[in-house]
């Protein structure tokens, strides 16, 4: 419905948004991109919801300065694979691979970013399918296709065909979570929802899930903090 900016060091740019299930204000600070959203309740005056705001702005600004800072992968630093930093090295290589504990890139700075974001694409792809089938095939159930994107508000979905959606940049936490994220969305095509029914069947698909879960949750946005310049 519209921008404000919230006065002080710094500015900060608020976008309100009107809401028709929401019973009062709400202030969001995303950690992925650093938007603020303010979420008004349907016939609150703007005016009183931004006074809200600047009730709130220390709380704001504190949120906005505890984001993770951007990363480049570049030779000589790291990324994280796997749950684990992982050193980045140059070779006489023409794509991305692992190699003695560490991911060999072209050495050509220009290129490491967007090779190491290919090799965890295709790191996401095997892993995420064999997971998958591996839970349906104990679920009982088939599914659709699979597709891998870049999402910011979600790690996966699964939709009324069937097809699975997920982050390649799973393929970035550690191997449970990546785990925890395949038997969530699997567990989906035999519960479209998130009933007690259906969290039962991702503690049977995958035990002591709230772990993951709690990982995901507290550091997903590690995985968001870096740049592969696509």
């Amino acid at each position: 419905m519209g921008r404000a900016v919230l006065a002080g060091n710094p500015p900060v740019e608020i976008t309100l948004r009107r809401s028709v299930r929401a019973r009062r204000v709400s202030l969001r600070v995303s950690a992925l991109d650093g938007r603020v959203t303010l979420s008004l309740p349907r016939g609150m005056d703007p005016d009183e919801a931004l006074a809200f705001a600047e009730e709130k702005s220390d709380w704001i600004r504190k949120h906005l300065s505890s984001r993770q800072t951007p990363v480049v992968p570049a030779v000589g630093g790291t990324v994280l694979y796997r749950g684990v930093e992982t050193r980045i090295e140059a070779g006489r290589v023409r794509q991305a691979l692992w190699r003695d504990g560490g991911i060999v890139v072209p050495d050509a700075p220009h290129l490491v970013a967007a090779r190491i974001a290919a090799f965890l694409r295709l790191e996401a792809r095997a892993r995420l399918t064999e997971a998958s089938e591996r839970h349906a095939c104990a679920l009982g159930r088939g599914f659709g296709r699979i597709t891998l994107r870049d999402t910011r508000s979600r790690w996966g979905s699964c939709n009324h065909r069937g097809d699975l959606m997920y982050s390649w940049r799973l393929a970035m936490a550690p191997p449970e979570v990546l785990d925890y994220v395949a038997a969530h969305e699997v567990a989906h095509l035999a519960e479209l929802n998130h009933s007690p029914a259906y969290w039962r069947i991702v503690a049977r698909l995958c035990p002591g899930y709230e772990t993951p879960r709690r990982w995901l949750r507290e550091n997903g946005a590690v995985l968001h903090r870096y740049r592969f310049g696509d």
